[in-house]
């Protein structure tokens, strides 16, 4: 949200002048306009139009009170028809300290670079007080468009004379996300069928249609008939979009544990157990809530899901009559409520290799069927039951086959 904009110049007479401001009075006082000031022009008017050495760049600055920051980039032409041989300016945006400032970026820079060059074109700016052209908007004017269309619509287009144009739109800055693995799973946070269209790239179409929460990004690749990097990418732009999320491959050997955000579920925080058992729920009557906070609570890093679920089955409570497994994980993993303890196998001769130098290739080994590349400590079961296309029970019947007490399992 844009606080202030306002445009200010340098007068040879006076020094660092506010000629225009919206909201009125928002930065230097206007006579019968009462309103707070955001902050003190005084203090920071050398920062607003500073020396040569700073103009042309982008320049934000805070307030001393670090609750605004301002937004600018001053701009000095040099030419003889000025006094001084030179014209300095400046259009500034305020917005809160606490706000992105990344996507007025590109909107401060915009109107520097709009206005130089009106002004390079027929003096727009320096002549201002003595134009009484009724076919040019005034600089009081834009700035009170420009701040509202922005603020309400991210966007503006604004004709300011039969030659000139001021366009700009606010983008939303995104995080970049986490890259994308062969063994992830993706799930689907909006209806892409209600959005998707025939001017959208083919290869996201493929890609999308294969996303039901249980197939991971490589099954996904293979049956989308896509390359697997082509399907990261894909992936990758659904990530940056916040249209996806990535999940852990789901099996029933997996570990997971309860976070201390559990807490908030066993206190039914925002209506928290309505929404699970209407996600969870499939067969049957409809249970208590109170089961779905005992199976929460019962997982821990010593029970794989196969055995949580034997451990309620021998206490009389059918788990899977009434509870999809697979969506309860998820939603448990979704809202943080739980945690998946990921399984790494360590190899001491491979770490006595690397501490010792040797480079040996791990596929001339006869002992792991290739798995030393592995037994690092830094790849995941997940991983390679995806590369390798095993188990979880074939994995350890080939790390069996290192030499005794050579490899370790690490549960994190």
């Amino acid at each position: 949200m844009i606080q202030g904009i306002f445009f200010a110049r340098f007068l040879p007479q006076q020094g660092t002048k506010v000629v225009h401001q919206s909201p009125p009075g928002c930065i230097v006082p206007e006579p019968d306009v009462d309103r707070p000031r955001l902050f003190d022009f005084d203090l920071l008017s050398e920062y607003i139009i500073p020396r040569q050495a700073f103009c042309n760049r982008y320049v934000t600055i805070c307030d001393p009170d670090c609750k605004y920051r301002i937004l600018g980039h001053p701009v000095c032409i040099k030419d003889e028809k000025y006094e001084r041989n030179e014209f300095m300016f400046n259009f500034c945006i305020v917005i809160n300290a606490d706000d992105d400032k990344i996507p007025y970026e590109a909107v401060v820079r915009r109107l520097a670079s709009t206005f130089t060059e009106m002004e390079i074109q027929n003096q727009f700016l320096s002549l201002e007080d003595y134009s009484n052209s009724q076919d040019r908007r005034s600089i009081a004017a834009l700035l009170e468009i420009i701040k509202e269309d922005l603020n309400n619509y991210n966007e503006c287009m604004i004709p300011v004379d039969d030659a000139n144009t001021i366009n700009m739109k606010l983008f939303p800055i995104h995080p970049h996300p986490p890259p994308v693995k062969s063994w992830h799973v993706p799930i689907s946070k909006i209806k892409f069928s209600e959005i998707i269209d025939d001017t959208w790239d083919l290869t996201m179409k493929k890609v999308i249609s294969q996303i039901d929460g249980i197939k991971d990004v490589r099954r996904i690749a293979h049956d989308a008939d896509v390359a697997l990097d082509l399907t990261k990418i894909a992936l990758q732009h659904l990530l940056y979009y916040d249209s996806v999320i990535m999940l852990d491959l789901f099996l029933f050997g997996n570990v997971y544990a309860p976070t201390p955000d559990v807490n908030d579920f066993i206190e039914d925080r925002d209506g928290m157990q309505d929404e699970c058992a209407n996600y969870v729920y499939i067969n049957g009557p409809r249970l208590p809530n109170f089961y779905l906070c005992r199976l929460f609570t019962s997982l821990c890093t010593s029970r794989t899901v196969k055995e949580w679920l034997k451990l309620h089955i021998d206490q009389g409570f059918p788990v899977l009559n009434y509870v999809d497994v697979r969506r309860f994980i998820q939603f448990g993993v979704i809202k943080g409520l739980i945690y998946r303890v990921h399984k790494y196998t360590v190899s001491a001769q491979y770490l006595a290799g690397l501490v010792n130098g040797e480079r040996k290739e791990w596929r001339e080994w006869r002992t792991g069927e290739g798995m030393g590349r592995f037994a690092d400590g830094c790849h995941c079961f997940d991983q390679i039951c995806v590369e390798r296309n095993i188990g979880d029970a074939k994995i350890m019947d080939q790390l069996w086959k290192f030499p005794k007490g050579d490899v370790e399992i690490i549960y994190r």
